[in-house]
């Protein structure tokens, strides 16, 4: 069966492997995948992530952070789904938690944060919300 949403799986991912107290969790490869994980390395929400080979399949290997026992991600959902994109200009984009929390948008100049997207003044299809 085909994946709809390869996105929101990899979230789901994240947020079960956080759930199970998991140093590191696998998702499929994808370049999309890679752009969003880059961003959450650079906010401080990941360690980080690499490739895994070992599979039959190319796959990313997410290591997942903690603090002090207790997930560095509160919060993660999709907010553009396959059955509703969401756009947001530059002026309009969401913020989350005062400014606490991340969103992540997609725009012509790659995948970038909230804050990136609006010194850069580009809107684009908003994909996640992080805290």
């Amino acid at each position: 069966m085909a994946m709809t949403d390869p996105l929101g799986d990899m979230l789901t991912r994240i947020r079960n492997g956080q759930r199970a107290k998991k140093d590191s969790v696998l998702t499929p490869a994808s370049n999309l995948r890679a752009s969003v994980l880059e961003v959450l390395q650079r906010e401080g929400y990941i360690r980080g992530y690499s490739e895994d080979n070992s599979g039959k399949h190319p796959a990313l290997r997410i290591e997942l952070k903690y603090f002090e026992g207790e997930p560095a991600i509160k919060h993660v959902a999709r907010v553009s789904k396959p059955g509703r994109r969401v756009y947001s200009g530059s002026k309009e984009l969401p913020t989350i938690r005062n400014g606490l929390g991340i969103t992540i948008v997609s725009t012509p100049r790659g995948v970038l944060s909230d804050a990136e997207a609006r010194s850069h003044n580009v809107g684009g299809e908003v994909l996640a919300e992080v805290f």
